[in-house]
């Protein structure tokens, strides 16, 4: 298979069938990349992209394909209200840079059921930056998007506005303007350490240059008011009226504002009011267990489930609508010998149309996990 299992989403087909279509988030070199198919590949210097499995009723593995070739780093992504996925690259490299022949940083839409519906064709519209996940507020086809960038100045939290919205598979290649939130007052969103903490009135900036043609969106002049950064932004799904979206950390050392292990915000577009739901971290701070969590999805009971991205053994965590936090799995510890490979962390959890079957990745080696319920 493909290298680096990571975001991934279910899908319901024909006859009780599910296409699950699943990320690689491989780089230039070193891996096992998605093969190049006529017709679905962006970028034949490049290794990343997406396969899609067909299960039956039951989770028997009906066959596996390409849906997407081409492309660099597809970490997370996110589904679509017409049952496609959008994958993220996340990756601002240019063409001629380690192989590639055109440039990244884009987002690609794969159809499951049939991927040249989507071919690969790059979203540019919705911005070239460090991409992770996305989320669609199904009411009006806004489109949500998280930037993860280690590095100062770090990632934004976007809103996509599409020309066509709600349109179906290929309706976002018509285009729409980007832009990128402020919470007044507040540069950072690692200073903020305690759940529960709202903040009302949120805004929208238009961001000046979202195809990056000389500088970075995260570097770009939004004016006297500035802009709310926040480092490693990265799991996002909506769910209810709201969309929650991931802090996976924050480092005082690397240049935040503040230190925290982790942090699960919910922004309601409505009163345009952002509140900080979870804080996860193992020192004084600490509210809840675990560390670094990363993908995120929306759970048959309402709440969400969280793939932790840290240290020692890797877990899946559940939140309940209260804000607590459970451990579902947990994965093996990273040893790292000939006898005890070193296992990453588990990655693009989500679940079956029907609610019965949760999916979910472990990173590398790259294995594909079906649990059943009863998660409802």
């Amino acid at each position: 298979m493909p290298s680096n299992h990571d975001g991934m989403g279910a899908f319901a087909g024909r006859r009780g069938r599910v296409h699950l279509v699943r990320n690689h988030e491989n780089r230039a070199t070193g891996l096992i990349g998605v093969p190049t198919v006529a017709g679905l590949t962006y970028d034949p210097g490049a290794k990343g992209g997406c396969t899609v499995l067909e299960l039956d009723g039951r989770d028997n593995v009906l066959g596996e394909r390409v849906g997407i070739a081409g492309t660099a780093v597809n970490c997370a992504g996110g589904p679509t209200p017409w049952r496609t996925w959008l994958t993220c690259e996340e990756t601002e490299d240019r063409a001629g840079t380690s192989g590639y022949t055109k440039d990244h940083g884009f987002i690609f839409e794969v159809d499951g059921a049939d991927p040249h519906r989507t071919g690969a064709v790059p979203l540019t519209a919705m911005g070239r930056f460090q991409h992770e996940a996305i989320a669609i507020d199904p009411r009006n086809g806004i489109v949500y998007e998280t930037e993860d960038a280690f590095d100062k100045p770090f990632g934004l939290f976007y809103r996509f506005l599409p020309n066509k919205p709600l349109g179906g598979t290929g309706s976002l290649r018509a285009g729409g303007a980007l832009e990128a939130m402020r919470v007044p007052g507040v540069p950072d969103l690692s200073v903020v350490q305690e759940p529960g903490t709202r903040f009302e009135g949120i805004q929208w900036v238009p961001v000046p240059d979202p195809m990056a043609a000389e500088t970075p969106i995260r570097n770009q002049d939004f004016g006297s008011k500035g802009i709310t950064h926040a480092q490693k932004l990265e799991g996002c799904y909506w769910g209810g009226q709201a969309v929650y979206f991931v802090s996976s950390f924050a480092r005082a050392k690397d240049g935040s504002a503040a230190t925290h292990y982790g942090q699960v915000w919910k922004y309601e577009p409505g009163p345009r009011r952002l509140t900080l739901v979870v804080v996860f971290g193992p020192d004084t701070n600490v509210r809840l267990p675990g560390e670094s969590p990363d993908n995120i999805c929306l759970a048959p009971t309402g709440g969400l489930m969280v793939c932790e991205d840290g240290e020692g053994a890797q877990h899946v965590f559940g939140v309940s609508r209260k804000g607590e936090v459970y451990a579902v799995a947990r994965g093996a510890q990273n040893i790292g010998t000939p006898e005890a490979p070193e296992w990453g962390e588990f990655a693009g959890v989500t679940f079956s149309p029907d609610g019965a079957t949760m999916y979910v990745n472990c990173y590398t080696p790259g294995t594909t996990f079906a649990v059943t319920g009863p998660w409802k």
